[in-house]
């Protein structure tokens, strides 16, 4: 049992059946009356966020999520199969359940995979991947405009926004949490 007078970003609870994430929280005391935190609150199951207050007293259930490493094996049209690298237990995913954090996903890497109590809630692809840009328009000598980015397309299929001198067939960084480019590699 938790408290919410203990609540942290990140920490995962059990309220009214349902599984949250704490996404922010603030303490709050007003001059007059009670303390109490206000939270901001993401459902894992079906992602919406919410906003509740508690009082710092309120406790709840800590829900236990594991978080297994598991290899991204292929997709067969609606269904993506993973295997743990330990067991060669293979689990095949929806795409409701993926969502789109694996468009980054190259086969064969390496992502985590968030289950509460046996039912998969998420897929974390990894923080950076590499990846070749397949499609993008090339870079003009002298295109060295600051800030200036063009669409590209890298071998996921994903559109990345990348600076003028980037040209296809380059590898580059991304930051799969934002969808950034970081550099070429």
């Amino acid at each position: 049992m938790i408290s919410a007078g203990d609540f942290r970003n990140g920490i995962t609870v059990e309220i009214d059946n349902n599984i949250f994430q704490i996404i922010e929280f603030q303490h709050v005391k007003p001059g007059k009356g009670a303390a109490f935190v206000r939270t901001k609150l993401k459902n894992i199951r079906n992602g919406g966020v919410v906003e509740k207050t508690f009082r710092p007293t309120e406790k709840f259930p800590q829900a236990r999520i594991d978080r297994n490493d598991m290899q991204y094996l292929y997709s067969d049209g609606d269904l993506y199969n993973f295997m743990d690298t330990e067991t060669f237990e293979q689990i095949a995913l929806n795409a409701d359940e993926i969502g789109d954090s694996l468009k980054f996903v190259k086969e064969n890497e390496m992502v985590k995979i968030c289950a509460h109590n046996g039912n998969v809630f998420a897929v974390e692809p990894p923080l950076f991947v590499e990846l070749e840009i397949t499609d993008t328009e090339p870079g003009v000598k002298g295109d060295t405009a600051t800030g200036a980015t063009k669409p590209a397309v890298v071998e996921t299929g994903a559109t990345v926004y990348v600076p003028l001198f980037v040209n296809q067939g380059d590898k580059i960084k991304i930051d799969t949490r934002t969808g950034d480019y970081l550099s070429r590699v």
